[in-house]
């Protein structure tokens, strides 16, 4: 792991996006820091510009997570990308560490964040399996870099989960007890958060259908590295 490049997918993320990106921007172990800036309609763009070290990248419009990952993973660099998202709260320069290090000592190949918010469900079995937090080898995504816009708007994550189980590439999982991120509805309000999370799972389904869905699952804990 020569080269590590961050990308921060963000929508209207101005109250946030500064804190994770000043995180991400001062680790020692990133080669570059990219902020996709997804449309926003308030000053996310502009607030990430003005943090040291952060390379901004502007969408003309508002694509979704999925064509603003594969912008940023189009663009960048490093040979392996660390994938956080753009709202997360209490991160730190350590979790950064700790996320890369199964894969940076050979461990695993892709380590997936478990975020002390995350559904009460995915704590129990060990795994948060559309987790926005990921490192990976890039190489496991560039094949796909022109399909990716062509998906859902948030069906990335179920999508790189068909990857990553289709070869059968071991998985860490890093436990992130005091890293949280918002609710859709402490963000957005509650009918409008309910209907972005609807939207979301509706995402993913047009991505995968159910029974895929729940093979991941299972599929993904045989993967995972103790």
């Amino acid at each position: 792991m020569n080269t590590i490049t961050c990308i921060i997918p963000a929508y209207n993320e101005g109250p946030r996006i500064a804190a994770v990106a000043r995180v991400a921007a001062a680790h020692p172990l990133l080669s570059e820091v990219i902020v996709v800036d997804d449309g926003s309609h308030d000053d996310t763009a502009e607030i990430a510009a003005g943090v040291a070290g952060v390379r901004l990248l502007r969408q003309p419009r508002n694509g979704g997570k999925t064509a603003a990952l594969a912008r940023g993973l189009a663009e960048a660099t490093g040979a392996h990308v660390l994938l956080l998202d753009a709202d997360l709260t209490g991160l730190t320069e350590a979790h950064i560490g700790a996320l890369i290090a199964p894969v940076s000592q050979g461990r695993s190949a892709i380590s997936i964040s478990l975020r002390g918010n995350a559904p009460g469900l995915w704590r129990r079995i060990g795994l948060d399996y559309i987790s926005g937090e990921r490192v990976l080898p890039r190489s496991l995504l560039l094949p796909h870099l022109t399909h990716l816009p062509t998906l859902p708007a948030f069906g990335f994550e179920v999508f790189l989960n068909g990857l990553l189980i289709d070869a059968g590439l071991p998985i860490a999982v890093v436990p992130w007890p005091d890293v949280a991120s918002p609710m859709k509805h402490s963000k957005y309000g509650l009918w409008r958060g309910l209907r972005a999370d609807a939207g979301m799972i509706t995402d993913m389904l047009r991505t995968h259908g159910p029974l895929t869905l729940l093979r991941q699952i299972a599929t993904m804990r045989r993967l995972r590295i103790d």
